[in-house]
């Protein structure tokens, strides 16, 4: 796009944006200045306000991007996932939230240490800081690359000012100024969205049903085939991945578990996961259907769209198109806000829960068990820069080394998934220990290894590939890890607990 479509007025917006958010996150030093305040805002907050930042943490950068891709591409196969999050969602509330919050350990990985050991814990904790690493990491570099190809703008410089300014305010701010960070920019990208929406079904020629004809006489409405098949992302695959998806998220993802004990009462705990996570639906909703109408947009103003982004392996690149050519000054200041407020609540997040694991998994569990609590904020406040700057650093290398961080990030998968797993087996049975944990780990974790990277054998070993699509292996992973310590229980005798 022209670097002059971002006028004046548009970087007014963004430059007021960062300003208000650095604002309001350090605002809350006073309230962050414990160890209970900057990990659990000493259980004070509202529900509604716990539940914006729920909302926040779910919705990335890359989710603000992707989706309206994946609709532009294709059809609504995907929005399948968010139908299956109040399945999860219910599960959650009746199962998971109160064990946490009757637990009264901020850590989502303690329990494991009591049911199968000192290993389960360090193993899980070990998988999710990595995972977190990569996840600022990611978010931050794609992010930065649509707006290098949005604004023109030196990807570095990006890179660096997003960094620093996101680990400034979750540094001063703490859990309290990252949740009200959140709550914020869930707004500003929540009206974002609905305004560009909006531009796009008023520019039609014929007006809003334009948009429904076009749509239907190419399937984009569709939710995928309702077959039998497991080698296709079909609707009844995508919902059992979702499920075992958001099972992971509101279940062992320190970044929820830890929202659950920043509210007043279990009953506002409550509100706010099922205010979190039940609004997702209609904001992606809203995602989805931006990439229907972009759909028609172009199908109707040809013209407007550069044959270098023309086709499907191009569809990433088209929403930011839009944005930088199409929406009038002022909003393309709001749009831009809301993709940095997307990828800000997502770091901001990921850097005050991966300080808190460190904290209560590590140095009060092996360094010092008796530290002060000078001492325990030292650690946070240490943790939080240097995960912003390992994250930031890892960001800047992405530009050059994109692939072999792209294999790193596949491989946390692989092994967060097995942390769902060892999870449902502690607190589903009461009965395997330390052994039958271990072997069922081992086999949950081959099972995802199998079916992450057999798809690319050749030759003799191509027979023994996975046949299943790989929505699945989340699925079949934790199931084989579950089935394996039920039944490592039932026929290893010493593995049982007295």
């Amino acid at each position: 796009m022209p670097q002059s479509h971002f006028t004046a007025l548009d970087l007014a917006m963004l430059l007021a944006y960062f300003a208000v958010t650095l604002a309001v996150g350090l605002s809350f030093w006073r309230k962050s200045r414990s160890v209970a305040g900057f990990t659990a805002a000493e259980g004070s907050l509202p529900g509604w306000l716990t539940g914006l930042s729920i909302l926040g943490t779910y919705i990335s950068s890359i989710s603000f991007l992707a989706l309206p891709s994946k609709a532009f591409a294709g059809n609504w196969n995907a929005f399948v996932f968010s139908l299956s999050i109040p399945f999860a969602a219910w599960i959650s509330v009746k199962w998971f939230l109160p064990f946490y919050r009757n637990s009264r350990n901020v850590s989502a990985y303690s329990h494991l240490e009591e049911r199968f050991g000192s290993w389960a814990r360090t193993y899980a904790s070990a998988c999710y800081l990595l995972t977190q690493v990569a996840r600022v990491a990611t978010v931050t570099y794609l992010m930065a690359l649509a707006m290098h190809v949005l604004l023109g703008w030196d990807i570095r410089l990006i890179i660096l000012v997003t960094g620093v300014i996101t680990t400034l305010y979750t540094f001063a701010g703490g859990i309290v100024g990252v949740i009200w960070t959140d709550a914020m920019q869930t707004v500003v990208l929540v009206a974002g969205a609905l305004v560009c929406a909006i531009i796009m079904v008023m520019g039609l020629p014929e007006g809003p049903g334009q948009l429904f004809t076009i749509a239907a006489a190419n399937g984009k409405f569709s939710l995928g085939s309702f077959g039998p098949s497991l080698a296709e992302p079909t609707f009844w695959v995508v919902l059992v991945y979702g499920v075992f998806i958001n099972l992971q998220n509101f279940g062992v993802d320190q970044n929820y578990v830890q929202r659950y004990h920043t509210s007043s009462s279990f009953a506002e705990a409550r509100k706010s996961l099922w205010l979190g996570s039940l609004l997702y639906i209609p904001i992606s909703a809203v995602f989805f259907f931006i990439g229907t109408a972009m759909f028609a947009y172009y199908a109707t103003h040809a013209a407007a769209l550069p044959e270098a982004l023309r086709g499907p392996e191009h569809a990433d690149s088209v929403f930011p198109w839009f944005i930088g050519s199409v929406l009038p000054s002022g909003i393309t200041g709001l749009l831009v806000a809301s993709i940095f407020a997307a990828a800000m609540s997502t770091i901001s997040s990921s850097l005050n829960s991966s300080a808190t694991i460190v904290l209560t998994d590590y140095y009060l569990r092996y360094a010092r068990p008796g530290a002060d609590e000078r001492q325990k904020m030292r650690v946070l406040h240490v943790t939080t820069a240097a995960w912003g700057l390992l994250g930031t650093g890892l960001a800047l290398a992405m530009i050059h080394v994109r692939s072999a961080l792209d294999a790193w990030w596949s491989l946390s998968g692989i092994f967060s998934g097995g942390i769902l797993g060892l999870f449902l087996l502690g607190l589903i049975s009461r009965r395997p220990g330390k052994p039958a944990a271990m072997l069922a780990v081992s086999v949950g974790v081959l099972v995802i290894l199998w079916m992450s990277f057999s798809p690319g054998w050749s030759g003799a070993m191509a027979a023994w590939s996975s046949p299943f699509h790989s929505f699945l292996t989340i699925v079949f992973g934790t199931s084989a890890l579950l089935l394996t310590g039920v039944l490592a229980t039932v026929l290893l005798p010493f593995t049982r607990i007295p």
